[in-house]
């Protein structure tokens, strides 16, 4: 349910969680693509703005070891 665009409260619901942040610990990690949809969104949003204002604090930007 949740790959297919789910809300999370839907499985939560249906399951019997009283919130869904139990659902997402226990089945957030079976998403393979948790978290990309998100970040194309706001890319598309945001476009070559976003890259400049998220500089060295984006977890995407390259790091100094």
């Amino acid at each position: 349910m949740l790959e297919a665009g789910e809300p999370v409260v839907t499985p939560a619901r249906r399951l019997g969680h009283s919130w869904s942040a139990i659902t997402l610990g226990y089945y957030a990690h079976f998403v393979a693509e948790a978290g990309s949809k998100g970040r194309g969104t706001i890319d598309g949003l945001l476009g070559e703005r976003g890259d400049r204002l998220a500089g060295r604090n984006s977890p995407d930007s390259p790091q100094r070891r």
